[in-house]
């Protein structure tokens, strides 16, 4: 079947969906392969569950007249979503970065939804099935899409991009993210550059920090929209005033006070604020925005628990951004606290990376810190505020918890190590 075709009767459908267990009424099942199961198996209960279409790839699944047999599910939806997105011909916005992508994101999507409708990612489906998906989710009705594409190797940036096919484009930040799969910051570089490469060579336009000399010298020859702080000549003028805790920053003569933590979570607000501006949204309505937009997810989440202040931050983490959340951690007032957990994905990387982190601690004013995980527990610790756990039942089985009364808590690391567990212990 073209794509043509199949576009066309997704259009009778009222979504897309690869799980079973989350099917709609009137949906169009795609049955995806995996390491661990097989879609085409579930086919026909997608089918009972409500799903109008059933895409398969085995001809043993492919058993009524509302299932449609395909070489290559995966590369069906991918083909689809790109045709989709060309068939609604509406501005596509998309980014990437190591560092903050889903927040700025969600940043993004709440201030253009202030003017226009929108349709953005949900949570982090941000992959070579996530992009599609997301793509496959926007309808007549949007009016702007929002795409945000994450990747751990090379070329997987160009490639969403050639599916997504997007407009405007912004990286938030070249980090120490991923170092396994891009073989260092170099590749990081590269990695997510290849954003920079398709909007340039399709005459597209970027959005850029100024203040970042990677973005600026990678985009001199790119169509550009910059913000940066008033000493600057940018097209947004956004000045940083504080974070104690929470950023609050100047744009215009309009002060914007947020409920993020952490002044690393200026330029994710910049860039929403600027992408606003650029989309002609009302002042009034860009502060509205941002001054609404509270974190979730464990995304540097504030939480009180008794007499105990905590910031949770225990989506993800890299040596970047665990040295952002513990250099803004420092500046609280109060007994302080850290409960650290390994970082993922950094390959031969690992144990100077995490070496790095624990001198790090040691060298600001933090009062106690416990690193949880096997690469924490194989540093050199040298205070005696510090002290590492092989695992988090360890952790868990010696912990005091009285200890973590009266404090502030920041919670940190992969996603992996599921660190929000520490909140059942208080």
């Amino acid at each position: 079947m073209k794509t043509s075709e199949l576009h066309s009767l997704f259009l009778t459908c009222h979504s897309a969906c690869t799980d079973t267990r989350s099917i709609k009424p009137n949906a169009m099942f795609f049955a995806l392969k995996g390491d661990n199961f097989n879609g085409n198996t579930y086919a026909e209960k997608a089918l009972e569950a409500g799903a109008k279409y059933a895409i398969v790839d085995e001809e043993k699944a492919n058993t009524s007249e509302n299932t449609i047999l395909v070489d290559d599910v995966l590369s069906t939806l991918q083909k689809l979503a790109s045709f989709h997105r060309s068939y609604l011909n509406i501005p596509v916005v998309a980014l990437t970065g190591s560092n903050g992508k889903t927040t700025t994101k969600e940043l993004i999507n709440a201030v253009l939804s202030q003017k226009y409708k929108t349709t953005a990612t949900v949570g982090n489906l941000n992959n070579h099935i996530g992009v599609p998906l997301t793509l496959l989710s926007m309808t007549g009705v949007t009016e702007i899409g929002i795409v945000e594409m994450g990747a751990n190797h090379l070329k997987e940036i160009e490639f969403l991009c050639r599916i997504a096919k997007p407009d405007f484009g912004y990286i938030t930040n070249f980090g120490k993210a991923h170092l396994e799969g891009f073989g260092g910051v170099e590749g990081v570089i590269k990695g997510k550059s290849e954003m920079y490469a398709y909007l340039i060579e399709n005459d597209k336009t970027i959005f850029i920090n100024a203040n970042d000399k990677i973005q600026v010298d990678k985009t001199t020859e790119a169509h550009t929209y910059t913000f940066g702080n008033s000493s600057n000549n940018n097209d947004v003028n956004i000045n940083f005033i504080k974070a104690q805790p929470f950023v609050k920053s100047k744009y215009k003569d309009l002060e914007v006070q947020s409920n993020l933590i952490g002044d690393y979570n200026f330029n994710n607000i910049a860039a929403a604020v600027t992408i606003g501006n650029y989309f002609k949204v009302d002042d009034t309505a860009i502060k509205t925005a941002i001054e609404h937009y509270t974190p979730t997810n464990n995304r540097s989440q504030i939480i009180t628990k008794g007499t105990t202040k905590i910031i949770l931050d225990a989506y993800n983490a890299n040596p970047t951004s665990m040295q952002a959340a513990l250099l803004n951690f420092e500046k609280q007032k109060g007994f302080k606290i850290a409960i650290l957990g390994d970082m993922f994905e950094l390959g031969d990387n690992a144990k100077t990376e995490h070496q790095n982190i624990v001198n790090l601690v040691e060298s600001l004013s933090i009062d106690t810190v416990y690193f949880l995980g096997d690469n924490f527990y194989n540093t050199k610790i040298q205070s005696e505020k510090a002290s590492s756990y092989p695992s988090f039942s360890t952790f868990k089985s010696q912990l005091n918890t009285d200890s973590l009364k009266d404090s502030n808590l920041l919670i940190k690391g992969s996603r992996g190590m599921a660190l929000e567990r520490v909140l059942e212990l208080l």
